[in-house]
């Protein structure tokens, strides 16, 4: 089937979606994912169709200082043409791969439309690695071309490889000028042929736990798979969004590309050298945003921050990348009127289970699988499907929106696809209206006492005592109990990490709590985290053991230190 058949079977997938708002069930009953005949590159197929002659705005890129530059649709479908057609010079061809190392800047979105339009592979890379992340990057990856700017270029000093290194906003030496591809007089790019199975995207996870795994996507589970993740946001066309993430993750592509313009929205982004939770709200009633993610951390210092100035224009407020504690969502919804929904998704997946506009939201819920995926829980001990377990997706229906496997690592791919399932790592309960409730990381629940303890609980009540900014809960060995819960905090402003502190912490928490979740050890502390900002618990429970080992961390305060708390 042609370029025109495949837009318009892409956009009756679409519609259909975003018009389900508030009609779950029936979004559920009714959705069957897309399927192309013949050839299909979202690049051409959808935001081609949908660009050449539209005036709209596409992309607003606001700086720190105040400047800004807006994009029409129109004027993105030229500009990557012609940087497609810059790197097709560059000996770019399809399936080759092609690191992209940029900031929030114009270049990031042509270059990730002139890749996709020549068939060639996008190896997103976030600007935080430095040089001894490279070489894996580049050599796992295989890297055959890098666009970086040029803050960034000594990283690559030494890298060995056959790759072409192409420099965004300058030439240094051993460097081709990005800039070059704006002389161009480029046709509209031509369809390049890509099948649906053929690769697209290479990422790499934030290794919380371990070496980074390599994700592929193809031509289809990331561009058709983001359907969901357009439908949970509830963006509309015409809507302004703004997503909080860094390029180089999962979560950019997800919410800074492909589902804005998936429902023909303006993407809004607010350049920044340090968050400032005050400016950040200004620009979202300056430009009327409209629909708003932000991961767990921004909305806990959103919360901090002076809400009375209102929503603006907000209409859909969403968190995803980590649970979201119930403190926050009560928080904004007391302030504003609106109800933040959370989401779950991966790196291998768009958006698997969440609160959609429209149904009721209910407290520490993650909400329903979404139309077309589907997530069942599995007992890790029986592999059977439970009501508590492990959150699965059922591969005898495997949806188009999870990945095609972790490239090169065949031991990682049977364990992730073993029994029939895709097994996500990540614990969770379901109720009998089908919500299901997070619980934890398979390796983050403990057991205390003999009593299963999830950190995500814990956390969810220190969270709600305004001392507390972060927090984050181990299991510390004990020789009474096997291991009792511990948590690393973080002080919000204005708070001493003394006695008195730590006193007001643990009472706040065992008046919550039920005695076998008692907080019993408790230390100020930095919380350490991925480049991509996930708390690294590993990092913390080796530490735990380490402190236990040797008698206790000097920084430590335990719950029978305090006679005030003896019952």
């Amino acid at each position: 089937m042609g370029k025109s058949g495949n837009t318009e079977i892409y956009r009756q997938a679409r519609d259909l979606l975003l018009g389900c708002g508030g009609e779950h069930a029936e979004a559920v009953r009714r959705f069957t994912w897309p399927r192309f005949e013949g050839p299909f590159n979202w690049a051409v197929d959808w935001f081609d169709a949908i660009a050449r002659g539209n005036g709209r705005t596409a992309l607003w890129i606001v700086e720190e200082d105040g400047s800004e530059a807006r994009y029409t649709f129109d004027e993105m479908a030229r500009r990557s043409d012609r940087v497609a057609a810059f790197l097709a010079a560059q000996g770019v061809r399809r399936g080759e791969r092609v690191m992209l190392m940029l900031d929030n800047q114009i270049e990031l979105w042509e270059s990730m439309l002139a890749v996709m339009k020549l068939g060639a592979v996008i190896l997103p890379a976030t600007t935080a690695l430095g040089p001894g992340d490279l070489p894996d990057r580049i050599g796992r990856g295989g890297a055959r071309y890098v666009i970086a700017n040029a803050a960034d270029t000594p990283k690559f000093d030494g890298i060995e490889g056959t790759y072409v290194r192409i420099c965004a906003d300058g030439a240094p030496a051993g460097w081709v000028a990005y800039r070059d591809a704006h002389t161009l007089d480029a046709p509209p790019a031509a369809h390049p042929g890509t099948m649906p199975d053929d690769p697209l995207l290479l990422y790499f996870t934030s290794g919380t736990t371990s070496r980074p795994k390599l994700v592929e996507h193809t031509q289809v589970s990331y561009p058709v798979g983001h359907l969901t993740t357009a439908y949970w946001i509830g963006v509309r066309p015409g809507d302004v969004h703004l997503n909080i993430s860094s390029p180089g993750w999962a979560k950019h592509a997800w919410s800074c590309f492909f589902a804005p313009w998936i429902a023909e929205a303006t993407i809004f982004v607010h350049n920044y050298g340090r968050f400032d939770a005050g400016a950040l709200l200004a620009q979202i009633r300056r430009a009327e945003v409209t629909t708003f993610c932000a991961p767990p951390t921004v909305w806990r210092m959103l919360i901090k921050a002076d809400l009375s100035g209102g929503p603006g224009r907000l209409r859909e407020v969403v968190s995803a990348g980590e649970p979201l504690n119930p403190e926050v969502i009560e928080q904004v919804r007391g302030h504003w009127g609106l109800t933040i929904r959370d989401g779950f998704g991966q790196t291998e997946t768009t958006l698997s289970v969440g609160n959609v506009p429209g149904e009721p939201v209910k407290p520490g819920s993650m909400g329903l699988p979404m139309p077309g995926v589907p997530v069942v829980l599995v007992d890790p001990v029986t592999g059977e499907r439970a009501q508590e377990g492990e959150i699965c997706v059922d591969l005898g229906e495997r949806p188009v929106s999870l990945m095609a496997g972790y490239r090169g690592d065949e031991t990682r791919n049977a364990e992730a696809m073993a029994g029939g399932y895709y097994h996500t790592g990540d614990v969770a309960s379901r109720d009998a209206d089908g919500y299901i409730f997070y619980v934890g990381r398979t390796d983050d629940v403990f057991k205390a006492s003999d009593y299963k303890i999830s950190p995500f609980e814990l956390e969810s009540v220190l969270i709600e005592h305004p001392a507390v900014a972060e927090a984050a809960v181990v299991p510390a060995p004990d020789e009474l109990r096997l291991a009792v819960p511990k948590a690393y905090v973080t002080l919000a402003a204005g708070w001493e990490p003394d006695r008195e502190t730590a006193l007001a912490i643990l009472r706040h928490a065992r008046e919550r709590l039920a005695p076998y979740q008692r907080v019993r050890r408790l230390e100020f502390s930095g919380l350490p985290k991925t480049v991509s900002g996930k708390i690294r618990r590993v990092e913390l429970r080796g530490r735990a053991e380490r402190d236990a080992a040797g008698g206790g961390s000097s920084g430590e305060w335990r719950d029978d230190q305090f006679p005030e708390l003896r019952s």
